[in-house]
């Protein structure tokens, strides 16, 4: 009788994103359980992770361009709109998550879960700086480490 009136709509036109529920034809369903997410096609949201090392680097409104894997040809600018102060771990590092915006409309080809990499554009830099800033912070935090 529930399967009679069992009708799945989405409140907004978008793409499957998960969910692939061929592979369990005739399992039971919970009420309440996620079935699918549906990402919508007309917005993205852009989520970059940026190292917590890097991090004070990171300013609301810098900008940037994304190079996604599935589409190395096309540079995508944006505009960083928000940091969460929330890191996660990943690989052995320590990641911030922060919020971008498209500076313009995306490609049609633009999917949602697509990945690549992101660089925002911060202050020149020396040469001599990009070179050895790892190496200068990770002393001073032994060196902080050590000294009573």
């Amino acid at each position: 009788d529930k399967l009679s009136r069992t009708k799945i709509t989405a409140p907004f036109g978008g793409v499957v994103v998960t969910g692939d529920w061929s592979q369990r034809l005739g399992a039971p369903v919970e009420e309440g359980q996620v079935l699918f997410e549906v990402a919508p096609l007309d917005g993205y949201r852009l989520v970059l992770q940026v190292d917590d090392r890097d991090i004070a680097a990171v300013k609301t409104g810098q900008t940037g361009t994304l190079l996604l894997s599935s589409l190395p040809e096309d540079e995508l600018p944006f505009t960083v709109m928000q940091l969460t102060p929330v890191s996660t771990a990943k690989e052995g590092r320590n990641y911030f998550r922060v919020e971008a915006s498209f500076a313009k409309p995306p490609s049609e080809r633009l999917r949602p879960a697509m990945e690549g990499v992101g660089k925002i554009a911060v202050n020149d830099r020396s040469l001599v700086w990009i070179w050895t800033h790892e190496i200068v912070d990770w002393a001073r935090l032994k060196l902080w480490a050590w000294l009573p």
